[in-house]
């Protein structure tokens, strides 16, 4: 048998901790890249300095090992507003590694970036999910709005090419900045590592442009009775992403279906719009299936109105009604 049979007989996982996900979607995202005429682009240089503001109040950062490592008394000055920074910061250290967050200090670097005299200095900095974890100990009301913040300019100017896992890394800091569980982003990371599986296998199988979306409708429809745009409306969004919008075990089920389809696409060497929609109705039925035998033991539909909106109402809607 060879590789490539065994790799495709591999059995559908459906029980991916985030950081597999994350690897899963780095590694798909590289063979990506490879295929590029021109993959590189204008990449960031090892060192490069930068320079963010959050509310008037100016942050050092350098570029390191493909991320940006951001100073972190300039982060305690923004969000505490002391004029002692170095101090808060010796002190929450100790406070933090006697709380038993031991490896804060394997992570903090000390790398060089602009002082005050116009010199170089060396500085204690750390990279995007560090200082997301030491802003969350800092008893300010700053420290909400700088990780929502963080979340928006922690991974700027890194393209994927220098960074497969950016992008998802990007949504992870955000759900985190949203105050979502980890059990929902555990489930979250996994469907958009199992999406970009299936829109790799997609492109490799002939599938072109508006196809995919159709493809997508067709395993929905086999999934949980209806399109996806019946599944945005039933939930109230518009313009937003409906599975940031899903519970777990919508997510779930979204996973085992395209996992599923990206399966069956292997097994029979689906080519085209044609036979790939035949692979997406057969993996969308088998999660179908699944979610008519949870229906039946939780004596309620999966498909609700629950969202993750502001002030929204909730209400449970059968998943198979029809418009």
């Amino acid at each position: 048998m060879s590789d490539d049979t065994k790799k495709h007989n591999d059995p559908v996982k459906l029980d991916m901790g985030t950081d597999e996900a994350i690897e899963k979607f780095a590694a798909v995202t590289k063979e990506e890249n490879s295929e590029l005429d021109n993959p590189q682009g204008d990449l960031l240089q090892e060192g490069e300095p930068g320079l963010v503001i959050f509310r008037g109040k100016e942050i050092r950062q350098v570029f390191h090992e493909n991320e940006w490592f951001f100073s972190i008394v300039d982060v305690i000055e923004a969000i505490v507003g002391t004029d002692r920074p170095s101090k808060y910061w010796t002190d929450l250290k100790k406070e933090l590694e006697e709380q038993g967050l031991t490896e804060l200090s394997g992570n903090i670097g000390k790398l060089p970036m602009p002082s005050a005299d116009g010199k170089n200095r060396k500085t204690e900095a750390v990279n995007t999910e560090t200082l997301f974890r030491i802003a969350q100990s800092i008893p300010s009301k700053k420290a909400e709005p700088f990780k929502r913040w963080l979340a928006k300019v922690g991974y700027e100017r890194i393209q994927e090419t220098q960074d497969p896992e950016i992008a998802i890394k990007r949504a992870l800091l955000t759900y985190k900045a949203q105050g979502r569980t980890d059990e929902w982003i555990n489930q979250r990371v996994q469907t958009i590592a199992s999406r970009k599986i299936l829109t790799s296998e997609w492109q490799k199988r002939g599938v072109k442009d508006r196809q995919y979306g159709r493809l997508t409708n067709v395993i929905s429809k086999q999934t949980f009775g209806i399109k996806t745009g019946d599944h945005k409306e039933i939930k109230g969004l518009k313009s937003q992403n409906l599975r940031d919008h899903m519970s777990p075990l919508e997510l779930a089920l979204t996973m085992l279906g395209e996992t599923t389809t990206a399966e069956i696409a292997k097994q029979t060497d689906a080519q085209g719009y044609i036979e790939n929609e035949s692979a997406a109705h057969t993996g969308g039925r088998v999660a179908g299936d699944a979610r008519k035998n949870i229906e039946r033991r939780l004596n309620r539909p999966v498909v609700t109105s629950d969202n993750y909106l502001p002030g929204s109402k909730q209400k449970n809607i059968p998943c198979d009604s029809k418009k």
